[in-house]
């Protein structure tokens, strides 16, 4: 574990040699909350080049580094006090690890002597967070946080991204000690790079070229790595329709002809309809879901299954795979565009499968019912669709109004959307915007909300306004939790239960309050002005659309059928 090449020695507190750390890592920025335990890490904001973003609550500022992360594609940085501080930012934390998405949390713990005696605000984070991150550290002596700092990172950036704690003792922040900055070490047992196996390679390319009716699966992980022009060159080399996952959806341009959009429980009719008569699939970084499969059994049925990933724990896991190709999903893409290329393969667009993928393409654009109403999701979303800039940046909530942004929403520049979908954290859309933003501070970014889901962390206006962070917060408002009314008007014979939100806050008032911009729109013209003025503005805006609380999420595949079970509106 020691490092093998280290800078001159320097004598400092923990704190400072955290800070210091953070600083060369490149942080520029952290998200949190200060309380007793981190108040060392804390003083040391007045003395480094950080920027501190003050949160209302610990697991926004999880939400924050968690959205930061996916868009910059380095870990986004959050610091919490112990105790309650801690453990709230473990929804975050877990969030992040269900969607592979780069994190460091820095947490205050107090002194190494009061470990395990019940101090006061004391938790043991370590053990509660070990199941939702890569790694844990806690060092027990400041001269050990250098060396935490850059192994957090390197661990959270590397090979299946994630989130890593470091618990930081009260006492060893305050301790001097004589400090090294390791530039090179070694982590044992830790592996993250994997050179795809050229061989599996060219086998995946003989059995796609040997199928009737290919198609492309891809997944959250040709996000993460950047697999997009990659993606899109395969694609169009062997002529091969593209599908996705949720959690892949803007990995491929959503208006190109081979796009078919989300596969799934609320995906696109025509991409369900095609990968239930597909032959082969070429599945791109996705651990297989059962939101985007179905029931594992039906999905692989008459299926050969083509599995790149950059995890080996993923191959086999959910579904049984024909070939696999392990290692990261862009080199393993660029090895079979070159192989491709050396061969002289390219497909034409003229054959059966590809006429029937279009035919079927085009009967539910024009078949697909929807909300007959003026103000229907589709028609919201797909406004919202013409006005935005395609580099904008789009998070959503979790609920209805996440699964109608995946029928209704195309997402035209790759990696540009934004989800919880492994956890389905509500709450987690707004601060996770707010990261994005802080992220990429020059162009637009739309959280696409809920009223439910909003409530959880509208607190975070006072973030926005404050650190002058001008999001947008789309809010689809049907005055109930909607997807659980869904259920239970679909399951439960309209049994409704705990799902009314008649009385929740007027949103633009709310807005105001905080002092950001709010508006409402109730047609589609106000919409368009409404839209079209946030887009200009220089202070966070909220628009509240209110919405038939009676609109479902259609099509719709229950759980425990198949893609073949589709729901459709009627």
């Amino acid at each position: 574990m020691a490092s093998d090449l280290v800078n001159k020695m320097e004598t400092m507190t923990g704190a400072k040699a955290l800070m210091t750390a953070l600083e060369k890592e490149g942080v520029k920025e952290v998200f949190g909350l200060p309380g007793g335990a981190n108040l060392p890490m804390y003083d040391e904001f007045a003395r480094c080049n950080i920027r501190h973003i003050l949160t209302r609550h610990e697991q926004s500022a999880a939400h924050m580094a968690d959205g930061f992360g996916r868009v910059s594609r380095k870990p986004g940085v959050c610091f919490a006090t112990s105790g309650p501080g801690a453990t709230n930012i473990l929804t975050g934390i877990a969030t992040a690890q269900a969607d592979s998405a780069p994190m460091v949390a820095v947490t205050g713990q107090v002194p190494v002597a009061m470990i395990g005696r019940d101090a006061f605000q004391e938790s043991d984070i370590i053990g509660m967070a070990n199941p939702v991150v890569k790694y844990a550290f806690q060092p027990r002596h400041a001269n050990e946080v250098p060396e935490a700092v850059r192994k957090g990172f390197f661990i959270a950036e590397t090979g299946r991204p994630g989130p890593v704690l470091i618990d930081i003792p009260k006492d060893v922040q305050t301790n001097e000690a004589e400090m090294t900055f390791p530039d090179e070490f070694k982590i044992r047992g830790y592996h993250p790079w994997a050179d795809p196996d050229m061989v599996n390679v060219e086998k995946a390319i003989d059995m796609l070229l040997n199928s009737e009716k290919p198609v492309i699966l891809a997944g959250g992980g040709a996000i993460i790595s950047s697999a997009f022009a990659e993606l899109q060159v395969i694609a169009e080399l062997l002529m091969i329709p593209v599908v996705t996952t949720f959690k892949g959806k803007g990995s491929f341009p959503e208006n190109h002809p081979l796009s078919l959009g989300p596969i799934g429980m609320h995906g696109h009719a025509e991409a369900n309809k095609i990968m239930t008569e597909a032959d082969c699939v070429l599945a791109i970084g996705t651990r297989f879901s059962d939101r985007s499969v179905g029931t594992f059994e039906a999905f692989e049925k008459r299926l050969k299954i083509i599995h790149m990933d950059v995890d080996p724990a993923e191959i086999g896991k959910n579904q049984t795979t024909s070939v696999a190709v392990v290692g990261d999903v862009r080199a393993s893409l660029r090895i079979m565009v070159k192989m491709l290329t050396q061969k002289a393969i390219k497909k034409t667009e003229d054959s059966i499968w590809l006429k029937h993928v279009r035919e079927t393409k085009e009967y539910w654009k024009e078949n697909l019912k929807l909300h007959p109403g003026e103000m229907g999701a589709a028609k919201i979303l797909r406004k919202l669709r013409e006005l935005l800039p395609h580099e904008s940046i789009v998070t959503t909530e979790v609920g209805q109004h996440q699964m109608w942004a995946s029928l209704f929403f195309d997402v035209i520049q790759p990696g540009t959307f934004f989800s919880s979908t492994g956890l389905g954290t509500m709450g987690w859309g707004f601060p996770a915007a707010i990261g994005a933003k802080v992220a990429k501070p020059t162009v637009s970014v739309v959280d696409i909300a809920g009223d439910g889901s909003f409530s959880m962390t509208e607190n975070s206006l006072a973030t926005a306004v404050l650190e002058d962070i001008p999001v947008i917060v789309f809010i689809l408002n049907n005055f109930s939790l909607g997807m659980v009314a869904q259920w239970q008007r679909t399951f439960y014979g309209r049994r409704m239960i705990g799902v009314d939100q008649k009385n929740c806050p007027d949103y633009v008032k709310l807005a105001e309050s905080y002092g950001a911009q709010g508006l409402r729109a109730q047609s589609m013209d106000e919409l368009d002005r409404a839209i079209k003025t946030a887009l200009g503005s220089d202070v966070a805006t909220v628009i509240d659309i209110p919405i038939d609380p009676e609109e479902d999420v259609l099509p719709f595949v229950a759980p425990g059928t198949s893609l073949s079970d589709m729901v459709l509106p009627s």
